[in-house]
Formats: C-alpha cells, structure tokens, sequence
C-alpha cells in the first residue's frame, strides 16, 4: 500500500510539471515570437494552426487563433512530458538542469524547423533560412524554452531517491 501512494505522489508531480512547464513555456514561447517577428498573438497563433490547417488559416480569425493557442500548449505538453520522463531515468537532467534545459531547447529548434514545420500543412516540405539575427533570436528563444521546461521538472519532478535505486542500471552523474 505505501508504494502506491508513492507512485501517486511522484504521479502527481510528474503530471504537475508536464502541465505546467509545458502551458508556461507555450506561453513565453508565443510572446518570443511576437517580439522576435514583430507581429500580433492572433497572427503567431494562426501561423501555429497554419501547420495543421495551412494557408487557410490566416483567414480564420479568433477561432483559429484559439485553435493555434491549444496546440501550442498540446505541443508544449508533448515535448515537456519528453524531456521530465526523461529525466525520471537520467537523474543528471534534473541536477544540471539549466545545462540541460539549454541542450533541450536547442533539440528542439531542431527538431522543430527542420522537421515538424517542413513536414506540416505550414511548412510545404521547405526548409527554413535564417538571417544571422533570426537565427541568434531563434535559438535563444528555443534556449529559454527548454530551461522552463527543465525548471519545471526540477521543482515538480524532484528524482525520488526510492525510483533511483529501483532502476536496474542506475546512470551515475
């Protein structure tokens, strides 16, 4: 019995820190793109369902824009929920974990511009080009997202020293 309690209390936290480190980054990661792009939320939200919806898009007002907010925030989730599952098996993300949240979020520029916008409704199978300024804004950006996320499982999904000694090939940092 006191196992499972322990197992709901590390699920709790697990489930805190993907919800909220992946809502909060999704946030802060709209407002970079407004600043970095220089255009309105509406517009960033619907250039984020154009990946779904393509061109089309644009035309679609708040509605769209709403749909453009949830995704993002589905998106933030997913890649949150990678990155503290993760950590849950390599305790080092969490102990170094602004280093890791900064390896994170460069992971996922990648992984973001050159294969799931290439690949959606958006992104026509193109690759993107970047001035030196838009890609320093950028990756900067995508650095600070992954150190919210590697934050949050920090504070939400501390390592139990119980999981750690469980784990048939602990990985020592």
């Amino acid at each position: 019995m006191p196992a499972t309690t322990n197992l709901s209390r590390i699920g709790g936290h697990v489930r805190a820190a993907i919800v909220r480190g992946g809502i909060v980054a999704g946030t802060v990661d709209v407002a970079a793109a407004v600043t970095i792009f220089h255009v309105g939320p509406l517009k960033v939200l619907q250039s984020i369902a154009g990946g779904l919806l393509g061109k089309s898009a644009y035309q679609g007002g708040v509605p769209v824009a709403l749909l453009g907010l949830l995704l993002q925030w589905a998106m933030g989730m997913i890649i949150a929920a990678i990155f503290v599952l993760a950590a849950r098996r390599l305790p080092t993300l969490i102990r170094h974990w602004a280093f890791w949240g900064a390896t994170y979020g460069l992971m996922i520029f990648v992984v973001m511009n050159y294969l799931v916008v290439p690949l959606s409704a958006a992104g026509n199978g193109l690759l993107p080009h970047f001035s030196a300024e838009m890609l320093i804004a950028n990756l900067l950006a995508m650095i600070v997202y992954g150190c919210i996320v590697a934050w949050f499982a920090r504070r939400h999904a501390p390592i139990d020293k119980a999981v750690i000694g469980s784990l048939a090939n602990p990985i020592k940092a």
